[in-house]
């Protein structure tokens, strides 16, 4: 995963481009070419090549750039402190009737505001940001009055994020900032008294998720905040009220978490649990939100189908080629899924243990760094600090790792990479999920959550001077960088084109190419468990640990599994052009640096910034 603060408030608060290119060319261990389709955002309204630029247009768009971001602060002051905007810090909203209706008001409101601009009288960097804030405003919109789930979805009501980054953020001194957690937590019983109220009818994986991740918030409100208090200089008054405080909150939490397990009790027996399955219409429109390309839904689906296979076919080879080693004495099946099956089983035995995981991901970390350094690949800032933590309890149940990035506020704090506690599961769970990320895995997964993953995309995306296009990342371009550069990297190297990691490489980008498949034939084609398992380790020769946790993530989300191979393929062919109209000036280095300074903007926003640079 990416940087999950935005993603956080997306689900929280509001739930809450140019010609075609050509095909990508990429190197692969046979020298070869995948066969890949044309995946290009196409033409709309806001890739037109611009007229000249009113400077009055473009004073008054800044104007309200400026004003809609701080008044969305005001509004979502959970949503400011993950940007690292403090200055609301001490306010936390009541997610009531109230509240909705004013969040409404403002989306509607600004989206009449910006209406008013004329796309072709902006810059392109305007333009597009003009088009990230009218993507917004209209999801922001479709949310509260249509998708809803601020009713079914009790996952989405959880404070222990923002009072962790208070906690854990050195923004300001200790004693100001405990202060401010203080003032916040006022209003915590009136948040979860308002959840209570609103929610109706909820999903079952959603609601066992909400239980454990909010029996994970008491770990922010615990013993670690208790000493911190009892040892700053705040005086005994404020310690007394911040005591009082406390335990309001750890109650009010306490009570949400009874309330939720007390109604799946009564939902269960009753079997009345709304289906978390979304539909067609419904996941169509939130595909066209999220992801923001050409294809809808179903044609990526389509395209993901024809992809699963194509990598059966390298595959099948690169099996092949290690057969000999690995099976000296024994005759190769004739079934290919079979044959790929058995050599990835036996590379998968080379692990670590349940106990090393965490150190073993740390260790890795330099020798990624040196790597792209030696092979110029990305300028790295080695003042950025990266964080290898175990996953808080707050956070858990959702992904096996992820990035906790700062936001473009506070650009120097720390960037956590969790790790899932793989030592607290049960033996036999450990070593299926040990297998699925083996020492070749491993690799990838640490090159895609860190480094020039995740962790190195954030950073630039800091740097961008376009605050918008930060803000409202779009999450097909942030997992889509993550997934290009584990394909860059071998491609560059690393790993001395092993065979061994490519195979699992293929294993890996397979993966990326099913949660496509995954997600929309769950929520759409009403795929259940069991077809999924099939699916994930019979296709996509998944550990069954994996493939569980894969399961619950495809129930207790929509759409954002897509976002791996949308983003992925949009960069590739993007690369492919951009080679093509530089010839011999294409340098790989200029082109990774130039198309991570436009932020999380999506990919077809980038493209048209990229080719307009180009051309002028």
């Amino acid at each position: 995963m990416k940087r999950l603060t935005t993603a956080i408030f997306l689900a929280t608060f509001i739930h809450g481009c140019g010609q075609k290119s050509a095909p990508a060319s990429t190197t692969e261990p046979n020298g070869q070419s995948p066969q890949t389709e044309q995946h290009r955002a196409g033409k709309n309204e806001l890739s037109k090549a611009p007229a000249p630029k009113s400077n009055i247009d473009e004073e008054t768009f800044e104007q309200l750039n400026n004003q809609l971001i701080e008044r969305m602060w005001h509004l979502f002051p959970s949503w400011a402190i993950s940007n690292g905007y403090y200055k609301v810090a001490s306010q936390l909203e009541v997610p009531d009737t109230h509240y909705r209706r004013e969040v409404l008001s403002f989306a509607r409101s600004s989206l009449n505001q910006f209406s008013g601009f004329a796309p072709d009288k902006l810059s392109p960097n305007a333009r597009t940001d003009l088009a990230l804030i009218v993507n917004f405003l209209n999801e922001t919109i479709w949310k509260l009055t249509e998708f809803k789930p601020h009713e079914w979805n009790p996952a989405d009501y959880n404070v222990s994020h923002g009072f962790a980054l208070i906690l854990n953020t050195d923004y300001a001194p200790l004693d100001d900032r405990l202060r401010t957690f203080s003032e916040r937590l006022l209003k915590v019983p009136a948040y979860y008294a308002a959840a209570e109220k609103t929610l109706s009818n909820p999903a079952s994986p959603q609601l066992i998720l909400a239980i454990q991740q909010n029996e994970g918030a008491q770990s922010v409100f615990g013993e670690e905040l208790e000493r911190k208090l009892a040892q700053s200089g705040l005086s005994d008054r404020e310690k007394e009220q911040f005591a009082t405080r406390l335990q309001a909150a750890r109650q009010a939490i306490d009570e949400y978490v009874v309330y939720l397990q007390t109604l799946h009790a009564q939902m269960e027996q009753a079997d009345s649990f709304r289906d978390f399955r979304i539909g067609k219409e419904r996941y169509e429109k939130k595909f066209k939100f999220d992801i923001q390309i050409s294809m809808s839904g179903e044609e990526l689906y389509n395209r993901a189908m024809k992809e699963k296979d194509r990598l059966h076919l390298k595959m099948d080879e690169l099996a092949d080629q290690l057969w000999p080693k690995y099976f000296p004495d024994e005759k190769r099946p004739d079934d290919i899924l079979e044959k790929i099956h058995k050599v990835l089983e036996k590379l998968s035995l080379n692990h670590a243990t349940k106990e090393t995981f965490k150190s073993e991901v740390e260790k890795q970390i330099p020798e990624l760094v040196a790597f792209v350094n030696e092979k110029d690949l990305v300028s790295l800032d080695p003042e950025k600090p990266l964080v290898v933590r175990t996953t808080p309890a707050y956070m858990r149940g959702f992904s096996v790792a992820s990035i906790n990035a700062p936001g473009p506020y506070d650009k120097n704090a720390n960037t956590y990479y969790n790790v899932m506690p793989v030592e607290e599961l049960p033996d036999d769970r450990a070593e299926s999920f040990l297998r699925e990320y083996n020492t070749y895995l491993m690799q990838i997964l640490n090159i895609h959550e860190a480094i020039p993953g995740h962790y190195t995309q954030l950073v630039y995306a800091n740097q961008s001077p376009s605050l918008i296009k930060n803000i409202l990342g779009n999450g097909a371009m942030i997992e889509g960088w993550a997934v290009y550069t584990e394909r860059m990297m071998l491609e560059a190297g690393y790993g001395d084109f092993q065979p061994e990691l490519w195979m699992m490489y293929y294993k890996w980008n397979l993966r990326t190419v099913v949660n496509t498949i995954l997600d929309y034939s769950i929520q759409v084609k009403g795929m259940n468990e069991e077809q999924a398992m099939e699916l994930m380790m019979k296709q996509a020769f998944q550990q069954e640990t994996e493939a569980l946790g894969k399961w619950r993530r495809a129930t207790l989300s929509q759409v954002q599994l897509t976002s791996y191979f949308a983003g992925y393929m949009d960069i590739m062919e993007l690369r492919e052009e951009i080679k093509q109209k530089l010839g011999e000036k294409f340098n790989l280095k200029q082109f990774h640096e130039k198309f991570l300074s436009y932020g999380n903007a999506p990919v077809p926003v980038i493209r048209e910034l990229m080719l307009t640079d180009i051309e002028s």
